[in-house]
């Protein structure tokens, strides 16, 4: 059984932020995976810890990234919808719900 569910749309959202980092200095994208591979497994052994966010979703923020992931603690595994940069069209994973 799978620890997490992503949302299909996920894999794009972080490749994309990876790539820019990369572009922004060799090897900060390896640090922005790092930090959320830290964030999925906070988030798998602890998913009612972090603070409910909108609509029932909880938000992990990562620590060195202006990024937070967006997760739903009511289902096992815990779903998580969006790798949402803090800044950036903060709603739009709403739709994904």
């Amino acid at each position: 059984m799978p620890k997490l569910i992503f949302h299909p749309d996920i894999s794009l959202e972080v490749k994309n932020s990876y790539q820019w980092y990369q572009e922004q200095a060799s090897g900060l994208g390896d640090d922005f995976l790092h930090e959320l591979e830290g964030a999925y497994e906070a988030i798998e052994e602890l998913p009612e810890t972090w603070p409910k966010f909108q609509r029932g979703f909880r938000r992990f923020l990562l620590s060195k990234f202006p990024f937070s992931v967006i997760y739903s603690s009511k289902q096992t595994p815990p779903y998580v919808v969006a790798v949402m940069h803090n800044s950036r069209k903060p709603g739009y994973w709403l739709d994904r719900t």
